[in-house]
């Protein structure tokens, strides 16, 4: 049975779940979810998919999740250990899952619908800045603990990795200039070249372009 992943491609929440799948070579197909057309806050979306009134949620089977946390360590658990709970790693693996959901997704997905998403005459810049602080100081430590390893959590990809990349592929300005992260840049260049890789505007339908 195809997994259903309900999604649209400026969520980088979204794409880390989207990511997992796609790298585990699971049957999956993504449901486009129009965000911005204001489906997630529907009574029928809330009533039907998700009651939380968010991307990303999967269906598989008789199990829905939401949460892209939850939905990579289910998919983990479920049908890809080696992504992260097959070994003495995984406290280590939900460490930088968690860190990431807390520290760097949580102020990198604001910082970027704020500076971007919003009409430029109604964005809070004294926030934007605040957030950009707090990315800063989330590149530091991310940067400085890939300096003397290849992946974030293990010798190989887990899911700490398609956590943490969630937002750092997305073209759009928000305080995170690849170039100026060195360590993070070579961690990043790994990923894009694993097998069946995509960028996130490519593995989920939805994009800026599409309203513009």
């Amino acid at each position: 049975m195809t997994i259903k992943l309900y999604c649209f491609g400026e969520s980088g929440n979204a794409y880390k779940a989207a990511l997992t799948l796609q790298l585990a070579r699971l049957d999956w197909s993504p449901i486009y979810v129009d965000f911005f057309g204001g489906e997630t806050r529907s009574e029928r979306f809330r009533s039907e998919i998700n009651s939380m009134g968010e991307v990303p949620t999967l269906m598989d089977g008789e199990t829905t999740l939401s949460q892209s946390g939850a939905i990579q360590h289910y998919l983990c658990d479920t049908y890809a250990p080696d992504f992260g709970t097959r070994h003495d790693h995984k406290n280590e693996v939900l460490r930088w899952v968690l860190w990431d959901n807390h520290k760097l997704s949580s102020q990198a997905g604001v910082a970027r619908f704020l500076q971007n998403f919003v009409p430029e005459e109604k964005r809070p810049e004294p926030v934007i800045t605040f957030l950009k602080g707090r990315l800063k100081a989330a590149f530091k430590i991310l940067d400085a603990h890939l300096a003397d390893r290849e992946w974030i959590a293990d010798k190989t990809p887990t899911i700490a990795d398609f956590s943490c990349c969630g937002y750092l592929f997305y073209p759009e300005p928000y305080g995170f200039v690849r170039k100026d992260w060195k360590h993070i840049d070579r961690w990043l260049s790994r990923l894009q070249e694993l097998p069946d890789w995509k960028h996130p505007y490519d593995l989920m339908p939805g994009n800026p372009a599409d309203r513009a």
